[in-house]
């Protein structure tokens, strides 16, 4: 079973095109699935088309009252996955801005089956591919990339970042057996640097795929505030570096 989590901020224009995507892709690779939507806090029509798609494919919601934060919405959608799922079971995480491709799913999965814990969809491995991200934006990745490999080198990991992974669901478990809810700490979108790092001291075995990311097919402007979650990810490096947390 492949449990898909998305979490979703005022994303009614996003999600009908992702999910059909994930609905193809999951079909065609005969891959047994459902999906759970966090639904944080939207404003617009995010839930009423979630409940739409109940007719279409195994799809759960859960909603948070208020906008809580992709680190919410995330631990939401993790504590979700594992319930009832099998250790075997796969947890895939993806943004639901329809820029994150559904078809890389499969493969990913097949790198868990080889016997990994994660498996990353990375903006850095040979063949990767990204469209329509401004050149700042792509910079400040790759200079980020440098900075996590040198302070918390880890094998096979070049994109600490990407919020598109596999997870093997006994890791996830192990994982919040071991920090409870402090496995995903950060509010912000360095909440995915700070599950890895995690990860990392559990000794998790962890691989990457080339992510093809389009950015030209997400509707309106990003909703990551770039200097805010530059300074939470450097704060976040520093402090696990000195042992904090």
């Amino acid at each position: 079973m492949v449990i898909i989590t998305l979490p979703a901020y005022n994303e009614e224009e996003t999600l009908p095109p992702l999910l059909d995507r994930i609905r193809e892709a999951m079909e065609e690779n005969l891959i047994e699935y459902r999906v759970i939507v966090v639904n944080d806090g939207s404003t617009d029509g995010t839930g009423e088309m979630v409940d739409q798609m109940r007719d279409t494919m195994p799809i759960t919601r859960i909603d948070h009252e208020r906008n809580r934060g992709l680190g919410e919405a995330i631990r939401t959608g993790l504590l979700a996955a594992i319930e009832g799922a099998k250790d075997r079971d796969i947890i895939v995480t993806m943004d639901s801005d329809n820029t994150h491709t559904p078809g890389l799913i499969a493969r990913m999965v097949r790198g868990i089956r080889e016997g990994n814990d994660v498996v990353i969809a990375s903006r850095f491995q040979p063949g990767a591919h990204v469209r329509g991200v401004p050149l700042h934006r792509r910079a400040l990745s790759r200079t980020g990339s440098l900075l996590f490999r040198f302070t918390f080198p880890t094998p096979g990991v070049r994109d600490f970042t990407s919020g598109y992974r596999a997870y093997r669901a006994g890791v996830i478990r192990q994982a919040f057996d071991t920090y409870g809810g402090a496995f995903v700490a950060e509010s912000g979108f360095s909440c995915m640097v700070d599950i890895l790092l995690k990860l990392r001291r559990l000794e998790a075995i962890i691989s990457e795929v080339p992510l093809v990311l389009r950015y030209d097919m997400k509707f309106g402007a990003s909703k990551m505030l770039v200097l805010r979650t530059t300074i939470d990810t450097l704060q976040l490096l520093i402090s696990r570096r000195l042992g904090i947390g």
